[in-house]
């Protein structure tokens, strides 16, 4: 593995580079197209892209769930609602047995020929992780676009009434918070409070759980902070924020990334950055090795940092749960 400051940094930690334990998770990114262009978006993804999984390599994903151990299909993009395999996908891999995860941005519930979406979740047992980067109407459109805050609150009425949200006998439903600007994300714990508060009061909305993700240095964000000559400003903030607790759960040691054209990757990050797996495993899906991606060593560079900067920011939320509000 070539040196970076960042394995450097675990080396110091743990001795050796950072590897697998094991593959669980199958998080499929199905393309980039998007019905929104947010700007902190890592995959750059918007209504004009056109990268999008063909259907053999769907086809390859659903064999891969069906031949080895693997709990979780996590399903990302882009909007992935928009792939037109989208709803076999999901089908099929309940019926493999899967655990089915969608990462939505809310709104594209409510583009045309969407209508059915809520439904369908739940019908399939789907747990959805929503994008939702505020609880306040001016700083979710100033990072989504005007009138995106609006229409993820009629989305998720929409799916409170379908059954999303509504205590623990019902379907989960997970909102994320991203900070607007180059700064850590708050505690979690303390986030969320204020988000099921302020969303109930205001808007009579529910939901289960709040993830707190750290904006990673790629894609639009990363752009962003070039333009406004903060990029090195804020690369320097997340590896002084380094937590060496958040070693032992960051996402990428249970999880393989699945890029549209059917290539590996450690993580959706690195999937953007096209950084792919270490080149002693398979790199293509259609040469998919359980065994091999599971003692693999992980592919790292410094924005890797942001994953384990304060409480930490994995697919599934903050690490350790001990920090400007949205």
């Amino acid at each position: 593995m070539d040196s970076t400051k960042f394995n450097d940094k675990v080396q110091s930690v743990i001795k050796e580079p950072l590897t697998a334990q094991g593959v669980q998770i199958l998080q499929v990114n199905l393309g980039y197209r998007c019905n929104m262009a947010c700007t902190h978006c890592h995959v750059s993804a918007g209504p004009a892209r056109s990268e999008s999984m063909p259907r053999e390599t769907v086809e390859e994903v659903l064999r891969v769930l069906s031949d080895n151990p693997i709990e979780t299909l996590d399903i990302t993009g882009g909007a992935p609602e928009l792939h037109p395999h989208f709803q076999m996908l999901v089908t099929r891999a309940k019926m493999a047995g899967k655990k089915v995860i969608v990462r939505t941005n809310l709104s594209v519930l409510l583009e045309k020929g969407q209508e059915g979406l809520p439904e369908f979740y739940r019908d399939h047992g789907v747990d959805l992780v929503a994008s939702l980067p505020c609880y306040r109407e001016e700083n979710v459109d100033a990072v989504r676009g005007s009138g995106a805050f609006n229409k993820s609150i009629r989305a998720l009425r929409v799916l409170n009434r379908v059954g999303f949200g509504i205590g623990p006998d019902g379907r989960s439903i997970t909102l994320v918070y991203n900070p607007r600007g180059a700064f850590l994300a708050p505690a979690q714990r303390a986030l969320e409070a204020d988000y099921k508060r302020e969303l109930m009061c205001r808007h009579q909305v529910t939901f289960n759980r709040l993830f707190a993700f750290t904006n990673m240095p790629v894609g639009r964000f990363r752009e962003a902070l070039i333009r406004n000559d903060n990029l090195e400003i804020y690369q320097e903030m997340l590896a002084s924020a380094f937590n060496p607790a958040t070693l032992e759960t960051v996402m990428c040691r249970s999880l393989v990334s699945i890029g549209w054209d059917g290539r590996l990757y450690d993580c959706d990050f690195n999937q953007a950055l096209g950084l792919g797996v270490d080149r002693g495993v398979p790199t293509h899906i259609s040469d998919f090795d359980h065994a091999a991606l599971s003692r693999r060593t992980i592919s790292v560079d410094d924005h890797c940092f942001g994953c384990t900067a304060g409480q930490g920011s994995s697919c599934s939320g903050a690490m350790t749960l001990h920090m400007a509000a949205c």
